[in-house]
């Protein structure tokens, strides 16, 4: 999943190699945490937000394969 999210991440950016994506699990819940350029957060959250939540989604159904729960969170 991790790996999944810096790909997606790192295509919407300018800054690719600022990209970086922390892991943690808690028990069936899988918690991502997102850290890009200052400067680019407006292209991963995206026009009210539809960006991030297309990210989520992708995430989300990518999971549900694992039978588990990924939550994502970007640090700004």
């Amino acid at each position: 999943m991790r790996e999944l999210l810096e790909v997606m991440a790192k295509s919407l950016v300018d800054y690719p190699d600022e990209v970086e994506v922390t892991e943690t699990q808690k028990e069936d819940l899988l918690v991502l945490k997102l850290r890009v350029a200052q400067s680019d957060m407006g292209k991963v959250i995206g026009k009210s937000g539809r960006i991030a939540k297309a990210l989520r989604q992708v995430l989300s159904a990518a999971a549900s394969r694992e039978k588990t729960k990924v939550v994502v969170d970007i640090d700004d």
